[in-house]
């Protein structure tokens, strides 16, 4: 299936959506159609071919969110783990005064602004909503006086800003299918030799945050400086506690897609009494952040395609529904103008054996 075929889908279901609006606001006896019988049919024809694409696009998006669903399931144990080492190094150090690089607090002058979009289009506003987010960041920090730089992610927000130079952009990145720790890697180190350089003195993360099938969330999240204990925060200073922790799983309800969402809370087992450190606990823990900023992203990551699949669900949902009642207006009046031609043809047998008979 080509890309230009699915323009030509999307473009017929826009038509679609259209055509039905102007149906429900002035009644389904306006739509005038002024073509022939076999243009018509033609038409339906092309309209039913747009409903199958969009159809068979939001089965395949499904399954990919089930696909997106697992990636998250199998990475938990790691960060799991990563977050219990984090909260027991944190109890053996917690009297002593740390400084670590990703920790470091100081004045902020610039901002490094981390936007994470999709791939492709065909999603809805799913895209619309992030770039806006990201613009109203942007206007407070120009309000605030600070500088900022964009680091975009994703082939659509690589598109926006290119075309956008007044915009201070650092660098583009693109992610191929599902995310990796690989992609995530990537981002992670361009952030952390950017802070730990003090070229930028705050990194913040913009994204879509999957809530449900219908709904997804644009968020800004800090990144760096991160808290020795792991929590996430937001732009606010508003910090959860990085051993509560939510789980989204899409389920069928009824013949229905749903999501349910399940509160998880991590239990903490201290240290045995005689685990020694064979480093200062200030150095593994030096060596953990990193390691726990990367599976940060890689969730933002994760949850951005999720959010990106179930959007793009939507709209196809919406446009095979749209392309099912135009296809059902077009056939009413194609069955009207074949009887009303029909009628006609008799009417002329009739007149003309009419006329052969006086």
């Amino acid at each position: 299936m080509s890309y230009s075929h699915l323009s030509t889908a999307w473009s017929s279901s826009a038509l679609a959506s259209t055509s039905t609006r102007r149906r429900a606001s002035t009644g389904s006896s306006s739509l005038v159609v002024r073509c022939s019988l076999r243009d018509l049919r033609n038409r339906i024809d092309s309209v039913r071919n747009t409903q199958k694409i969009t159809e068979a696009m939001k089965l395949v998006a499904a399954a990919k969110v089930r696909r997106a669903q697992e990636a998250v399931v199998s990475s938990r144990p790691f960060s799991e783990a990563l977050v219990e080492v984090l909260y027991n190094m944190n109890q053996e150090i917690q009297s002593e005064d740390i400084d670590l690089p990703l920790t470091r607090q100081r004045a902020v002058k610039r901002v490094a602004i981390v936007v994470l979009t999709g791939e492709r289009g065909l999603c809805g506003a799913f895209n619309n909503n992030v770039l806006k987010k990201a613009e109203a960041r942007m206007e407070d920090l120009r309000q605030l006086g600070v500088d900022y730089t964009v680091i975009s992610v994703g082939k659509k927000g690589n598109a926006y800003f290119q075309r956008r130079d007044y915009i201070p952009t650092e660098r583009f990145l693109e992610l191929a299918g599902i995310p990796t720790v690989k992609d995530s890697q990537a981002i992670c180190d361009l952030i952390y030799s950017l802070f730990v350089a003090e070229e930028v003195d705050k990194v913040e993360l913009v994204y879509s945050k999957f809530v449900n099938l219908v709904r997804s969330d644009p968020i800004i999240q800090t990144l760096l400086p991160m808290s020795p204990k792991g929590e996430i925060c937001d732009v606010n200073g508003i910090c959860v506690d990085a051993t509560e922790d939510e789980l989204s799983k899409l389920t069928t309800k009824e013949g229905k897609l749903t999501v349910e969402r399940e509160k998880i809370k991590i239990e903490m087992q201290p240290f045995s009494p005689v685990v020694q450190f064979e480093q200062d606990p200030v150095q593994i823990l030096d060596a953990l952040l990193p390691l726990y900023l990367n599976s940060q992203i890689l969730r933002a990551l994760q949850e951005s395609l999720a959010s990106e699949l179930a959007a793009r669900m939507s709209a196809m949902s919406s446009a095979t529904d749209n392309a099912i009642d135009l296809r059902k207006n077009l056939s009413m009046v194609y069955n009207r103008r074949r009887q009303a031609k029909i009628t006609g043809e008799i009417l002329e047998i009739v007149a003309g054996a009419d006329a052969l008979s006086g």
